[in-house]
C-alpha cells in the first residue's frame, strides 16, 4: 500500500458523526509512516511501481492520448506527491498540477520534493476548493480501501465527479482483495466502484503482485516475479480508468 493520506479535516467532522472513522484513519497512518516497505529501494516497490507505469501509459495511450502538456490534473490523498511528479515527468506543466492531502506533514515533503508550481493543499477530498468541471484527470491511488465508512466514500467520489471535466478521466489505483492481516484496509470489488461512479464507464485492468509474496521473491529473482506477475489471480490491485457514458 503507498503512503497515501486520509481525507477529512478535523474541523469539518467536529459535528459530525465520522469523526471515529476520521480518528482511525490517522492513527493507521500515523503506524505506517516511514515503512520501509514502501521505499523506491525496496525491489518489490520498485517493479510495482514500473509495471503501473507502463500499464497506465498503455491504457491512455490506447484512448488516444498522445501529451499531457495542457492536461489539468488532482490526485486526491495525494500523500508525498510520487504521482504528481510522475504526471510532471511524463508530460504535464507543474501549473496544471496539484494535489490535496489531509495531513500537513505530507504536503510539507511533497512540497520539499516536487516543483514549485504544482499547487498543494492541505485539505479535505471530501469537500475540494476546486471548481466544477476543472480537470481533465482525476487520480487517486489506495486512497478508498483505507476508508471504511460508506459514507466518506460516496463523499469523496462525488467531489471527483464534481471537478472532473466532462470528457475528463479518473484514474483509480487500489486494493481489490482484503488483507486478511491489516483490518485497517478493505479491498473494493468491480461491482463497487462502479457504484461509487454511477453512469460512468469502468475499464479494468489487474495489476501488481501480491506484496507480500513481492517482497519475498524481488530481491532474488525478478524472471521469478515477472513470471508471478503474470498470473491474474495473484494480482491483488485494479488499474482502472472511469469516464462518463
Amino acid at each position: 500500500m503507498s503512503s497515501t493520506s486520509p481525507l477529512m479535516s478535523t474541523d469539518e467532522v467536529a459535528t459530525q458523526p465520522l469523526a471515529s472513522e476520521l480518528a482511525r484513519i490517522q492513527a493507521v497512518y500515523a503506524r505506517r509512516h516511514d515503512r520501509p516497505v514502501y521505499s523506491i529501494f525496496e525491489p518489490a516497490q520498485l517493479l510495482a511501481i514500473q509495471e503501473r507505469e507502463r500499464e497506465l501509459l498503455r491504457m491512455l495511450s490506447a484512448r488516444g492520448i498522445a501529451t499531457l502538456e495542457s492536461s489539468k490534473i488532482l490526485e486526491v490523498g495525494c500523500g508525498t506527491g510520487i504521482w504528481l511528479r510522475e504526471f510532471v515527468r511524463w508530460g504535464a506543466r507543474p501549473e496544471n498540477v496539484t494535489g490535496v492531502d489531509l495531513l500537513p506533514e505530507r504536503i510539507a515533503e511533497a512540497r520539499r520534493l516536487s516543483p514549485p508550481q504544482i499547487k498543494l493543499e492541505c485539505g479535505s477530498a471530501t469537500q475540494l476548493k476546486s471548481g466544477n468541471a476543472e480537470f481533465d484527470f482525476v487520480v487517486q491511488s489506495t486512497v478508498f480501501t483505507s476508508i471504511l465508512d460508506p459514507r466518506v466514500k460516496t463523499q469523496v467520489a462525488g467531489e471527483m465527479l464534481r471537478v472532473l471535466k466532462p470528457k475528463g478521466c479518473i484514474i483509480w489505483y487500489d486494493f481489490r482483495f482484503n488483507n486478511p492481516r491489516n483490518p485497517d484496509v478493505r479491498g473494493i470489488k468491480s461491482k463497487e466502484v462502479r457504484s461509487l461512479f454511477p453512469g460512468c464507464r469502468v475499464e479494468f485492468h489487474k495489476v501488481t503482485l501480491a506484496p507480500p509474496l513481492a517482497r519475498r521473491v524481488a530481491r532474488s529473482s525478478r524472471t521469478l516475479h515477472a513470471i508471478l506477475c503474470s498470473i491474474a489471480v495473484l494480482r491483488t490491485h485494479y488499474l482502472a480508468l472511469i469516464t462518463r457514458i
